[in-house]
């Protein structure tokens, strides 16, 4: 049985501020304590397990194997420690503070809509939103949930499934009144692509062209580093984009932007996941009160969206009155290029 004057919770409680504040002296800031006395503590933690936690030098604190597997153990044990106290001291309702880390599309679209509601219904949680389309450490930022789209890389994260959303290609009038509007995918050779300026699997639009698929390499000129960024650009009229259709559904129908080569594109859909730290039997209630709220209210759709006839027939009169719909194809091919 263990010893009564040891505060086993204590130390845990330590452990896991050291490693995911990244070392001793902001984790003794944040505790009111003597970086000394947080090392002399986190010394005797390991003695009594008989091993080695943390590997300290003199710039910096890394984690051990064994460390990881105890941080894992400990984040959920105090995680069950703190629900038995709420459900006690707080009528078993989640309270707490969630830190969210999404891309400005999810957040804006999706997210932010529904919200209010989360919020109304559980009244004793806060949120800490926070925008970033590039790939995130959840421990080094300290989030509880990452929303994250594309295929997920093999890791010790848990994921919850958010829907499959359809990509929709699309350009908005003032650009296609400017270099004309693709009739087949080939076409998309001769136009601006608009894309990512952050590391990505692929900097090109893989996209069916008869049997074969073609790469179609995304403009070097204007790149951005978020989704909600490159909406933008292309309803500037700065190129064509190719975006989740959840994300441009509202543009399309208002006529701010136009959908292309929907019969053409191949379907292509994007995973939208809801990622954690931890099992999902160990999670803290605020955390699974906010996976639970995603998975039933904040999905996405795989609809593809397309452009009302309306809308459609008003560009077809357009072109067909435009004098540069007559150009040749790669003298228009160079006039877009270079608008870019």
């Amino acid at each position: 049985m263990a010893r009564l004057d040891v505060n086993r919770a204590g130390e845990l409680e330590m452990f896991v501020r050291v490693v995911e504040l990244g070392g001793f002296s902001p984790a003794a800031r944040a505790a009111n304590m003597t970086p000394s006395a947080v090392s002399k503590l986190m010394s005797r933690l390991e003695g009594r397990l008989g091993a080695r936690l943390l590997n300290r030098s003199t710039r910096q604190l890394q984690i051990t194997p064994e460390g990881c597997v105890f941080y894992e153990r400990a984040t959920r044990i105090l995680a069950d420690l703190n629900d038995a106290e709420r459900a006690v001291g707080a009528g078993e309702q989640p309270v707490g503070r969630v830190r969210i880390n999404t891309s400005a599309s999810y957040a804006t679209h999706i997210l932010a809509p529904i919200l209010p509601a989360f919020l109304a219904h559980r009244p004793g949680i806060s949120v800490d939103l926070i925008q970033t389309d590039a790939v995130v450490d959840l421990l080094a930022e300290r989030a509880d949930v990452a929303v994250r789209a594309g295929p997920l890389k093999s890791s010790s994260l848990m994921a919850r499934k958010l829907g499959e959303a359809a990509l929709s290609i699309v350009a908005a009038p003032s650009y296609l009144e400017r270099c004309g509007e693709p009739r087949v995918i080939d076409d998309l050779a001769g136009h601006t692509l608009l894309g990512f300026c952050y590391s990505r699997a692929t900097s090109q639009w893989p996209l069916p062209v008869g049997e074969r698929t073609t790469a179609f390499p995304e403009a070097e000129r204007v790149r951005v580093s978020d989704g909600e960024g490159l909406r933008h650009l292309a309803l500037a009229g700065v190129g064509i984009a190719r975006l989740a259709a959840f994300t441009v559904q509202n543009d399309i129908a208002a006529g701010r932007l136009v959908s292309l080569l929907a019969d053409e594109d191949s379907g292509e859909t994007e995973a939208f996941h809801a990622v954690y730290v931890g099992q999902g039997g160990h999670l803290p209630s605020r955390v699974r009160a906010l996976l639970d709220f995603l998975a039933e209210h904040g999905r996405v759709s795989s609809g593809v969206i397309r452009q009302s006839r309306s809308v459609r027939q008003s560009l077809r009169r357009r072109d067909a009155t435009d004098p540069r719909s007559n150009f040749h194809v790669d003298a228009r091919r160079m006039m877009c290029r270079g608008s870019a």
